[in-house]
């Protein structure tokens, strides 16, 4: 699951990010309300975390401007505790929940993932697909015999294509969909971590495997006897 986080207290959205890593979330952070609009028209997102107070444009015009394209995505406003207005106004633009601030980092985990279980593209915690199963609320990847536990970026991975299976993506794809528009990371990174989870596909015994199509990218198909 991939989330925008439009925050322009720069350390507290470093700590927002570290935190959402941490439970296996891809994220990508912004400071103002005109680089948040960027992003999202740039990328795919599984929900979004706004800031109200931010230079540019601020939160409630980011929502606003979201929706009036239709977008039902996710969007979670951050507010200052004492602004009741500023949580009204955000619910009236649009807004899944309001979280005032200062808030617990344990509440605002919870209230992420609540906020993505609202996207149409969700499903349950548990993603299988031949004899794999892969748990979404334990990182672990497994089959009748035997499991594995996943990595930050190889959970995100392998979800990406437990969701999606037999759909081709490119190498830019999964770049912007688990390393984000940041990276630093060369694309070869995802050669290599396709290569991390066909190992551990193998020792389960998986009778599913990532093909790489040339030209077009990798899919996640069953394995040919």
């Amino acid at each position: 699951m991939r989330i925008l986080i439009a925050e322009d207290e720069v350390q507290l959205a470093e700590g927002l990010k570290y935190l959402l890593e941490k439970s296996r979330f891809s994220v990508d952070i912004v400071h103002d309300g005109i680089a948040a609009l960027d992003y999202f028209h740039q990328s795919e997102y599984d929900a979004v975390v706004l800031d109200i107070m931010m230079p540019g444009v601020n939160g409630i015009k980011v929502l606003e401007t979201i929706r009036s394209e239709r977008s039902g995505i996710p969007v979670m406003m951050l507010t200052a505790k004492a602004e009741i207005e500023e949580r009204v106004a955000g619910l009236e633009a649009g807004a899944d929940d309001c979280l005032p601030k200062p808030f617990s980092t344990r509440e605002f985990i919870a209230r992420v993932r609540a906020l993505v279980r609202r996207n149409d593209n969700y499903t349950d915690s548990i993603l299988s697909f031949g004899n794999i199963r892969l748990d979404c609320n334990r990182f672990e990847l497994s089959s009748d015999a035997e499991s594995v536990r996943l990595n930050n970026k190889e959970y995100q991975l392998t979800e990406l294509f437990l969701r999606h299976p037999h759909y081709i993506f490119s190498s830019g794809h999964i770049m912007d969909k688990v390393w984000g528009q940041e990276s630093e990371a060369g694309v070869d990174v995802v050669w290599t971590y396709i290569g991390y989870i066909r190992k551990k596909l193998r020792s389960l015994g998986a009778d599913i495997e990532i093909k790489t199509f040339r030209g077009a990218g990798y899919s996640l198909e069953e394995a040919k006897c």
